[in-house]
């Protein structure tokens, strides 16, 4: 049943658009936009005093027959949408601008979860040539479908998400042409539609570049009588062959967590092992602090308050030059790193270290390390600490794809298949176990006492306790218990 809205605009015009029960808002939004001949992207619609929500159709807006929508302009500033990929049953969450298109939107989340690629699948058909075909990305919000490229180069908010959180469903859809044309089609879409803005990436043909190379890559290895699993998906970041050591690698001055260790000709050679601790409690749980340590001072009231006020102020999201400009000052301080300490712990809780250069791959770091073990063969997969981030057997850079600065540690983990004997038995073989010494942990020193203070003189600066003393009241002219007491009520603690 067809019925129709009253839009009036800023200057009182008004204009009727007709609806069905499955109409986009956001399609009510740009068809009364062009019949008041305005740009859709710098309004936006409200009833009642409320901002309409234009991803959904007409039928769950709430809205009646006849119903009267005013045209209001959007905010200037971009706002904070949070996002959810839905890929497969698998759903990727982020925060992002909503004046982002929805390409670079499947970009940004292909740049930041580990093996992930929506933008550069391909599939081969045909049972004796392997060609491989691109499968192009769809793109559904709320039942809505983006599946062209013209689709896909919309803003967040020109699909009527401008703020809260939304979640997007990405689906893909076998096309007619083959890879290769696909991304080159893509890449001079991306050039013609935008030649003057900036990319931290030079461009989208740089960017789909390595899902090609790899794609054509697989292409050749194909077999002529063997017919590919139609849910068989080749990923650009799926692992390869372990390359042979970069032969440039050049000779680093290794030093490990305890000291200068010597220098190794072989780059695969650890620069230090590590045996296992000989106690089950770890070191941290085995070391007594005073319990004064750990009392709230004026100063931690103080700065808590600091902090509790500047996350009470708004913040301006960053401009796309101030964001091109941090992308710029990360990679030029990547590329001036010539050498990280990674030092990799096993399943039995032995460790090793190894010095790796900007030109080291993490197939060289998986060759190294079979290098040490007493059972190379069993697979296995190493994992930066905190979001789990998993260093790919491929030809990804250390340094500059994953980011690796200064000291990492990483962790290995076996792999589902390896059979329990195998994970019982030593990791590391005879000879380089042989070589493994004591973690030394270095002993800090407790607070000096304040008759120690006194001796020290002023030059040796207030002891923790004695800065502790002050905090509790000795400055401010209370007593301990009083400012105790008045200390506890700031923070909210009531005794039982």
């Amino acid at each position: 049943m067809a019925a129709h809205v009253e839009v009036v605009s800023t200057d009182l015009r008004r204009v009727k658009v007709k609806v069905t029960p499955g109409t986009h808002l956001v399609d009510v939004l740009g068809e009364a936009c062009k019949k008041l001949n305005l740009k859709s992207d710098k309004y936006e619609l409200k009833h009642k005093q409320k901002l309409v929500d234009l991803t959904g159709p007409f039928r769950t807006s709430g809205l009646g027959p006849g119903a009267k929508l005013e045209l209001v302009h959007k905010s200037k500033s971009a706002s904070v949408v949070s996002i959810a990929l839905d890929i497969n049953g698998r759903r990727y969450t982020k925060k992002l601008p909503s004046d982002m298109t929805l390409w670079k939107v499947m970009r940004q989340f292909e740049s930041t979860e580990t093996g992930l690629n929506i933008t550069g699948r391909a599939v081969p058909v045909g049972t004796n040539t392997g060609q491989l075909y691109y499968e192009a990305p769809v793109v559904n919000i709320m039942g809505r479908e983006y599946s062209a490229m013209e689709d896909l180069q919309k803003t967040l908010s020109q699909c009527g998400i401008s703020s809260g959180s939304i979640a997007l469903r990405v689906s893909f859809r076998l096309s007619e042409r083959t890879l290769s044309d696909a991304m080159q089609e893509i890449s001079k879409y991306l050039t013609d539609v935008e030649p003057e803005q900036p990319r931290p990436e030079r461009n989208e043909e740089s960017a789909v570049a390595p899902a090609l190379a790899a794609e054509e890559q697989k292409t050749e290895d194909v077999s002529m009588d063997e017919t590919p699993a139609p849910e068989a998906i080749p990923q650009p970041g799926a692992e390869a062959a372990v390359p042979a050591p970069p032969k440039d690698a050049g000779t680093a001055a290794p030093t490990d967590v305890d000291g200068p260790a010597a220098p190794t000709a072989d780059p695969l050679q650890p620069t230090g092992v590590f045996s296992a601790p000989t106690s089950s409690t770890p070191a941290a749980a085995r070391s007594h602090e005073d319990d004064s340590v750990y009392e709230p001072t004026i100063a931690h009231a103080q700065l808590r308050q600091q902090h509790l006020q500047q996350q009470s102020q708004n913040t301006r999201l960053k401009s796309d030059a101030e964001l091109a400009a941090e992308a710029a000052e990360e990679a030029a301080k990547l590329a001036a790193i010539t050498k990280v300490e990674v030092k990799i712990r096993f399943p039995d809780q032995t460790s090793a270290v190894w010095t790796v250069t900007p030109d080291q791959t993490g197939a060289f770091l998986y060759q190294a390390v079979r290098g040490v073990m007493a059972h190379p063969a069993q697979p296995f997969k190493l994992i930066l600490p905190g979001p789990k981030t998993v260093i790919r057997e491929d030809d990804r850079k250390l340094i500059a794809g994953y980011r690796l600065k200064g000291r990492e540690m990483l962790h290995l983990l076996w792999d589902d298949s390896v059979a329990a004997a195998a994970r019982r038995e030593p990791f590391l073989k005879g000879s380089v176990a042989s070589r493994a010494r004591e973690v030394v942990v270095p002993e800090i020193p407790q607070g000096s006492t304040d008759e120690e203070e006194e001796e020290g003189g002023a030059a040796a600066g207030p002891s923790r306790p004695a800065q502790l003393e002050r905090g509790k009241g000795g400055g401010s002219g209370l007593d301990p218990d009083a400012m105790k007491k008045k200390l506890g009520k700031f923070l909210g603690l009531r005794k039982k």
